[in-house]
């Protein structure tokens, strides 16, 4: 069974014709589907057409989330419902072209476990869209160790025992490949189509590039450090106290030769001791916070969003907050 699990946000334009054409390709794989549509909060009229289509399919179920979650947890909650053997997840603005979905499903029937959409030929601007990401997508390939040209897409195909294992948080749906890897996951990449957004506005500007670098220094850390930490802090601390050890020894010697340390290094020496050792801590408490989030989800089995209710022709049941 194949599952395809669409966040939408505002994107009330965009749901019938992506519908229409997601519904053909279907067809055409002659295979036992269904369409989950993951409703974050929107605004505008999204949700009361998403109703409309259960009342006409009953592949297709609509998941509302209580508020704007985000992204991440808005698939997170698509996968959580998915019941096929294979996810894909798509975008709902249609800038990814549903007729690329059987490309993805011929990669996981050749055993790979995880197909991954590549825009090769980008149509975003080039400054603020196409650039940021191509720098991104380059870091991140080297922090992994996965070789993807586009880690950004959520056009994706999962088998599903591969998503059991990955607990999403923050906005790490996008490093799903870098986290599978970590489990062995097989990856193939496929080009899919980039098509221009026909409506509405994009939801992402030159201000997640930010985020996005917080992000890859997470996922190196979790994916070469999370089980020994130590080999991260020890060699930062290895390095910290031989630089410091190298100051106040060549201090001491300048103290000893007869020099007025405070009167001629004083401020410069304070004023470095405390940036470094504040940057050092402020970037050894980031990366610890990250491993406590985890830890805190997965011990306790908690969800990253909360459910107001689920439509379906075979169900129709009300979501309780999720803590």
């Amino acid at each position: 069974m194949l599952s395809v699990v669409i966040p939408i946000h505002n994107e009330e334009p965009s749901i019938a014709p992506l519908y229409e054409r997601l519904t053909r390709t279907l067809e055409r794989l002659q295979r036992p589907c269904e369409i989950i549509f993951v409703d974050d909060a929107s605004t505008d009229r999204s949700f009361e057409l998403l109703c409309n289509l259960v009342e006409t399919s009953p592949r297709v179920k609509v998941i509302r989330l209580r508020r704007n979650f985000g992204q991440t947890a808005a698939l997170a909650a698509g996968f959580h419902e998915a019941r096929g053997e294979v996810i894909v997840s798509m975008d709902g603005d249609l800038q990814h072209a549903p007729e690329d979905l059987p490309a993805l499903l011929e990669k996981i029937d050749e055993g790979y476990d995880i197909a991954s959409g590549w825009r090769k030929n980008r149509v975003d601007h080039a400054l603020t869209r196409r650039l940021p990401s191509r720098t991104a997508n380059w870091l991140m390939a080297r922090a992994s160790g996965v070789e993807l040209h586009d880690f950004g897409t959520t056009f994706k195909a999962y088998r599903a025992e591969i998503l059991k294992d990955i607990h999403l948080y923050g906005e790490l749906h996008r490093f799903i490949p870098a986290l599978a890897s970590f489990y062995g996951a097989r990856i193939a990449e496929v080009p899919i189509q980039n098509t221009a957004r026909q409506a509405g506005s994009s939801h992402y500007g030159i201000g997640r590039t930010l985020h996005v670098l917080f992000d890859i220094v997470t996922i190196k850390f979790l994916l070469s450090y999370f089980t020994r930490p130590m080999h991260f802090f020890g060699k930062l601390g290895l390095l910290g106290t031989s630089v410091g050890g190298a100051i106040l020894g060549y201090l001491a010697f300048r103290k000893f030769t007869g020099h007025e340390i405070l009167v001629e290094h004083g401020p410069l020496m304070l004023a470095g001791s405390i940036l470094l050792l504040a940057g050092l801590m402020m970037f050894s408490t980031g990366l610890l916070g990250e491993v406590l989030m985890r830890t805190y989800f997965e011990s306790q089995g908690r969800r990253i969003y909360a459910i107001r209710e689920i439509r379906a022709q075979d169900q129709a049941r009300r979501g309780e907050p999720v803590p």
